[in-house]
């Protein structure tokens, strides 16, 4: 039996039924799967390296996996708003009825699929009023996949292992590990943050794409600032999991991160462990 979701607005949003959390988790693991499998034929070849009207890369690859995730998920939930990262690019933005949604990163961190170093994703996340209550990351290149869904927390995949339950940690006694992007970080405004806020940081970790999000969720660093721009697919799928294992995503004013924004941009934020409050 499918169950009622809330609504991002009440004025003039559509209910929708939905099927269980647990079946849409299932289901969106298997296209993530199916995503990355056409990814990995790119990536052993020609990549089909071009540039969109932004100017930021686009490849074949990111153009297959979101094809095959976009189709999947019209045909599991129909009627529901899928919001893809390439479909945005090319000027098909779907309207939003209040209700809940699909974002889309088919592949995340396409500069580090073109450096061919591993850290890419695969991300899927489910919004449901204005949070995210399933998240998909998926990387294809070790075959590590991270879901977390509302009510049934977060577990972790590597290879073709079971399923293994993750969390955030306490914090480390001699400080905090922090996160910061292999493509974007500019580790002197982090340093200012850290002190302006009373945190110590003991280590680094530098990761592509979603990564930072999952390392926090399974307990291997504690927070991520990111002060530069992203859009809503970049980040949901990672929040999902985060969240679901324990942790948090705010903005710079401590209020949670929330989608279904104007032109799908977001503000500032902190990913983080409660511990690193």
């Amino acid at each position: 039996m499918g169950y009622k979701v809330a609504a991002l607005h009440t004025t003039g949003s559509v209910p929708h039924t939905l099927p269980p959390i647990s079946d849409l988790r299932q289901a969106c693991t298997e296209l993530a799967e199916a995503a990355a499998r056409e990814i990995m034929r790119i990536y052993a070849g020609d990549l089909g390296v071009r540039d969109k009207a932004d100017k930021s890369p686009v490849t074949d690859a990111d153009h297959a996996a979101e094809l095959v995730i976009v189709a999947g998920l019209r045909s599991l939930t129909p009627g529901l708003p899928v919001v893809a990262e390439e479909e945005m690019a090319a000027g098909h933005v779907p309207k939003l009825d209040g209700g809940p949604f699909w974002l889309v990163d088919p592949l995340d961190g396409t500069k580090e699929f073109i450096k061919r170093n591993g850290e890419f994703t695969v991300n899927i996340a489910l919004i449901e009023g204005g949070r995210p209550t399933l998240g998909i990351v998926l990387a294809p290149a070790t075959e590590t996949l991270w879901r977390g869904a509302a009510g049934l927390g977060a577990d972790k995949r590597e290879g073709g292992g079971a399923f293994v339950a993750i969390s955030t940690r306490a914090c480390p006694p001699n400080g905090l590990t922090a996160c910061a992007s292999r493509s974007h970080a500019i580790y002197s405004d982090l340093d200012i943050w850290f002190r302006n806020n009373n945190l110590t940081v003991a280590d680094r970790v530098q990761a592509g794409s979603s990564l930072k999000f999952c390392l926090i969720a399974e307990g291997k660093a504690d927070i991520y600032p990111r002060f530069g721009p992203t859009n809503e697919w970049d980040t949901a799928a990672g929040q999902g999991v985060l969240e679901a294992a324990g942790g948090e995503v705010v903005t710079t004013d401590d209020r949670p991160l929330l989608y279904g924004k104007p032109r799908f941009s977001n503000p500032h934020f902190i990913a983080r462990s409660m511990a690193a409050r």
